[in-house]
């Protein structure tokens, strides 16, 4: 299961990208479909990852990389539904929130298995 995993997070990651340089090259209609469905991939993998730690910093780190996994979604939406780029200003966001608990959730398990 943890290799299903990993492997969603990866294909989806890779569409997700390419999705988005389609998207600004104005390269292909399909685009925002194909960013939408590799971000709802990374979500359904961020989600699926079990929490293994109890502490209140790593679950609230948890919520917010859930968050930025649906802002990514959200993303696509405005891909789709707008034809402004408000999509660039909720992809920001989505990066900054991932960027942020990639890097805080290992050193708070590294912390908390410190400590045990």
């Amino acid at each position: 299961m943890k290799q299903f995993i990993s492997a969603l997070y990866a294909v989806g990651a890779v569409m997700a990208l390419a999705g988005a340089v389609l998207r600004i090259t104005a390269w292909g209609e399909f685009a925002p479909y194909i960013y939408t469905i590799g971000a709802g991939m990374v979500a359904l993998a961020q989600i699926n990852t079990p929490l293994k730690a109890k502490s209140k910093i790593l679950k609230r780190l948890r919520m917010q990389q859930i968050f930025g996994a649906l802002a990514l979604v959200l993303t696509g939406a405005f891909m789709i539904y707008t034809n402004g780029n408000e999509w660039i200003a909720c992809l920001t966001i989505a990066a900054i929130l991932q960027l942020y608990t990639s890097f805080r959730i290992p050193q708070e398990e590294e912390k908390e298995n410190n400590n045990k």
